[in-house]
């Protein structure tokens, strides 16, 4: 647990990604089993349970100390573990005295003499991470509480961090699980791809990978199972690469508003997985109810009705959900529209061209006709000025930009540079007035840096007023954030715990992708991806824009 506890520690303060790689490596090179894998689990994928650890920790505080006193600290520090790692008061360990007994933790060290380490500097080592893993998966819920304590009693501050941030698995050290993966498979001097083709058909603690890549045991089998492979994955289109752009090289399509989904199937069975790998079958049964083919194809999970994309907001509808209920599939039908195709009828096309995988594709399409989905049509394009015009107009149809792929760009995972682009239409842009800024958390902790923006409006009494319609915490330099903070402190007028009411006197020119209806928002509308554009230093708080601006601009069911 401490070697694991030092390497979250570090990740933490190293912000070269070489340096993460590094540390890594080193970890799993020198860790023995079964730890370096649940370890490779936490960085990834996470562990395979949970526990309403929220309530657990706040009742463990409140019968250590002052409730209120750990609200305080929390909001200060911005992060709940570190905040009980810090504070927790661990038992120093009894010291025989003779003579005398066990001596009070109060009286003075005699004269000369070094007083002995924390219990934690005792302990701790003898504490490994799959024990703590072992152990979690067999406790019941009734009986994390004192289990935890008694963890946490052993460790140091640094392990009490580590072991709550495991426990959470909101590690936030800068790690991404494809850079964990890149960190394992530089054991063996392997690309990530070669760890992310057999990835979902490991199980942690990834005995068999580590013993492949240290040349102990074989390759893992992923034989005929279902599994992810990694996205192909494509770059913003910044100015510079439209110069440059050669259009003749490129083939164009729409850029839909839904998920990146990838679709597995053979042998009887079909899996449907995010962009991420995760698998979401089980949340659209009717999708993959109906599919009966042997292909791994790359689309878009949507939303359709009567031929007809609908917008983001009713696709929402249908995410994040384990199960669905009939009305659901009726009232939100879902649809994948495909525009690539990494393997037909057994057959990997991954190292074929663009077009000639579209060729594939298209013919299988015509054959197999799949339900619930169609195929992502391809724009004739004339020359830049055509595409400029096409991509000027993708709002006013409901569709999010315009891809550009290299027409020779065989499958390659990841985000090479220079073969896909993605060119997502202009943003939208509303100048809402600051209402309540809350302070952030790690980094940000001691700053107010998350902000909840409203618009105008007149009441039933004719009086104008502030109703919130969005919030963002990105768009501002560090410089800007600090200036955001000194205003904010010197202008509040209330105070709500970490939450701070303002005079509704700045201004920010918030730019944001689409505006939908929204019960849950006292405006009745919420923004979609809302980030701070610019600060309107110099525009009055009362001439910022009105709610029936923002009103005027919402998706129309099918646009």
């Amino acid at each position: 647990m401490k070697a694991f506890a030092n390497l979250l520690d570090r990740l933490s303060y190293s912000p070269s990604r070489n340096a993460k790689l590094r540390l890594m490596r080193d970890y799993f090179r020198h860790t023995p089993d079964p730890d370096r894998g649940w370890a490779l689990a936490v960085l990834t994928s996470g562990l395979p349970f949970s526990f309403p650890l929220r309530r657990t920790l706040m009742d463990m505080m409140t019968r250590r100390m002052d409730p209120e006193l750990f609200r305080l600290s929390r909001d200060y520090v911005g992060d709940t573990a570190e905040t009980i790692a810090l504070m927790w008061d661990a038992p120093l360990p009894a010291r025989d005295m003779a003579g005398t007994g066990a001596a009070s933790t109060m009286d003075p060290e005699p004269a000369g003499q070094t007083p002995p380490p924390p219990a934690a500097a005792e302990v701790a080592p003898s504490l490994r991470l799959s024990e703590v893993v072992e152990e979690l998966a067999l406790v019941g819920r009734n009986e994390l509480a004192p289990r935890l304590e008694g963890w946490l009693d052993q460790l140091d501050a640094t392990g009490r961090w580590a072991l709550l941030k495991l426990l959470t698995g909101a590690l936030r050290v800068g790690v991404s699980a494809r850079l964990a993966k890149a960190a394992v498979a530089e054991l063996a001097d392997l690309g990530v791809d070669e760890i992310e083709e057999i990835w979902h058909a490991l199980t942690p603690p990834y005995q068999s990978l580590f013993a492949w890549l240290e040349g102990r045991g074989p390759k893992p089998d992923v034989g005929e199972a279902l599994v992810f492979r990694p996205l192909m994955l494509s770059h913003p289109l910044e100015a510079a690469d439209w110069a440059a752009l050669d259009l003749a090289q490129f083939a164009a399509e729409w850029k839909w508003d839904g998920i990146r989904v990838q679709v597995a199937a053979g042998n009887g069975a079909v899996k449907l997985f995010s962009r991420t790998g995760e698998d979401i079958s089980s949340a659209f049964p009717d999708l993959v109810d109906k599919w009966h083919f042997d292909a791994v194809l790359d689309g878009e999970l949507l939303v359709v009705r009567d031929g007809q994309v609908a917008p983001f907001n009713d696709l929402q509808q249908r995410l994040n959900r384990k199960r669905v209920s009939k009305r659901e599939m009726e009232q939100f039908p879902a649809h994948v529209r495909l525009y690539d195709a990494l393997a037909l009828d057994g057959e990997d096309l991954r190292q074929l061209p663009l077009l000639t995988r579209r060729v594939h594709l298209d013919a299988w399409f015509s054959q197999r006709r799949p339900a619930c989905s169609d195929l992502s049509e391809l724009i004739g394009l004339a020359d830049k000025a055509q595409l400029q015009q096409l991509w000027s107009q993708t709002r006013a149809t409901g569709i999010e930009g315009i891809m550009l792929k290299r027409r020779d760009s065989g499958y390659v995972a990841g985000r090479p540079k220079g073969l896909w682009w993605k060119w997502k239409r202009a943003p939208l842009t509303l100048d809402c007035v600051l209402m309540y800024a809350q302070r952030g958390s790690g980094k940000r902790s001691s700053y107010y840096s998350d902000y909840t923006f409203g618009a105008w409006r007149t009441n039933a009494s004719g009086a104008a007023e502030l109703v919130p319609v969005g919030k963002a915490y990105f768009g501002f330099t560090d410089k800007e954030l600090l200036e955001i903070d000194r205003w904010v402190r010197t202008h509040t007028i209330e105070s709500f715990g970490p939450v701070r009411a303002v005079q509704p006197e700045l201004v920010f020119e918030v730019a944001f992708d689409a505006v939908q209806k929204s019960t849950r928002h006292k405006s009745g509308v919420a923004m979609r991806f809302p980030r701070i554009h610019r600060i309107r230093w110099d525009k009055p708080g009362a001439e910022a824009d009105r709610l029936e601006t923002l009103l005027a601009m919402l998706e129309a069911p099918g646009s």
